[in-house]
């Protein structure tokens, strides 16, 4: 067999039979070259979407609810429809004591004043908040640090600034950490500078100590809303609807009133993305394969062809002592060879392709398709399966070459 291969007589009648039919043997390459472009590219832009989205919740623990109180839309136990409920601080103990399955509760209160620096200034979101949101929204600090239990236990005037903000308030490169900024009329001290996540729930917002807020602004007990995070393996939506339940027990609201308390499942929403995602890559493996399939039918069908059209010269090679298995190896490996030819041409200009969509819309502050790849595994094994069934599928024409019998064939004209 790999003498066979090495035979220049072999590949000279190989190349022969190929030029006699350019036309035909161009339009069989395309169509397989087509099939494991098309795998390549739809399989590099999955992949590019997966990473924009990891890459947009990457700081999020993504196990994770939102919720706030709203009105209610039933009356119940002498209480009016319409009553404005208040998430207060002793419904977070409560919260915490009764359902173990919460990993990170992240009470919250939120306004929006002026920051001053000096001369200059600017409207942001001042948030009261614990350190414990920073392992609910990870923080990524260019300068410093964020807020830690030493200044909810001293009700410390310290904040925590955006990306944006220092821009806004100081020159470019100053040193913000340690100086003061004006916040309604009271100072504090910046000890930390963080880049904007990519998905920014707070928008261009600062950090205040929970404690401090609640002091400053006159809040008491009364938050705007929390985050929760459950433990790993635990049902969000369930959580979500057993603290639903739990407060407005807490806060006298009917069992069926859904309206009282909102809220934002960011598990569910991350879920129903990743299922898009993996059936976009079945989706993907589904028509390349498919059209990988089709192109090497195609070169089947162009070999009996070829067969049919070439039975005078088999006949002659079968008269001057070419055996069957000979035969059937040339057909076999030519049929080999226009797939790997093919193979290896969609495989180059589908990465050619990804490398201009990672030019183009995976670059940028907000990239469509981040980073659009394929392993190297899955390429390999992908041309394997092609190399795989163009083998397989050249055994039917060189199967029929080999029916051929010299003197019929002799015959025929």
């Amino acid at each position: 067999m790999f003498k066979f291969l090495f035979d220049s007589d072999t590949w000279q009648e190989i190349y022969g039979g190929i030029r006699k039919n350019k036309t035909r043997t161009v339009i069989t390459i395309i169509g397989v070259l087509w099939g494991i472009f098309l795998l390549v590219v739809l399989l590099g832009a999955a992949r590019g979407m997966e990473n924009n989205f990891k890459n947009l919740f990457g700081d999020f623990a993504t196990n994770s609810v939102f919720m706030w109180a709203q009105r209610t839309e039933k009356p119940f136990k002498g209480f009016q429809k319409g009553r404005r409920i208040r998430l207060t601080t002793s419904d977070i103990e409560i919260l915490k004591r009764e359902h173990q399955d919460i990993k990170y509760l992240a009470p919250r209160s939120q306004t929006n004043t002026n920051i001053i620096n000096g001369f200059k200034s600017g409207e942001f979101n001042i948030s009261g908040d614990y350190p414990v949101l920073d392992k609910v929204q990870k923080k990524d600090l260019i300068y410093g640090r964020f807020i830690n239990n030493n200044d909810i236990t001293n009700k410390s005037k310290v904040i925590v600034i955006e990306e944006t903000a220092y821009k806004q308030l100081y020159e470019k490169d100053e040193f913000p950490i340690g100086q003061y900024v004006i916040v309604d009329n009271i100072n504090y001290k910046v000890v930390g500078v963080y880049k904007r996540g990519n998905i920014g729930i707070d928008g261009e917002a600062a950090y205040i100590p929970f404690t401090t807020f609640q002091q400053v602004y006159n809040r008491g007990n009364n938050i705007d809303w929390m985050m929760v995070t459950g433990d790993t393996g635990v049902d969000i939506k369930q959580l979500e609807s057993d603290i639903k339940l739990t407060l407005k027990n807490l806060h006298k609201v009917d069992p069926e009133d859904n309206r009282a308390f909102g809220s934002f499942n960011l598990a569910v929403q991350i879920n129903k993305v990743t299922g898009f995602l993996t059936g976009m890559q079945f989706l993907t493996w589904f028509v390349g394969i498919a059209t990988l399939i089709a192109g090497v039918f195609a070169i089947g069908n162009i070999l009996l062809i070829t067969v049919k059209e070439r039975t005078k010269e088999i006949g002659i090679r079968r008269a001057l002592g070419a055996t069957p298995i000979e035969i059937r190896q040339q057909v076999v490996l030519e049929s080999v060879f226009l797939t790997t030819v093919a193979g290896m041409l969609g495989i180059v200009f589908g990465g050619f392709i990804l490398y201009i969509l990672d030019t183009t819309v995976g670059s940028g502050p907000d990239p469509t398709l981040l980073n659009p790849t394929v392993n190297i595994p899955i390429i390999l094994f992908a041309f394997f399966i092609l190399v795989v069934l163009g083998t397989l599928i050249g055994l039917i024409p060189a199967y029929m070459a080999t029916l051929v019998k010299p003197i019929e064939a002799l015959r025929e004209e």
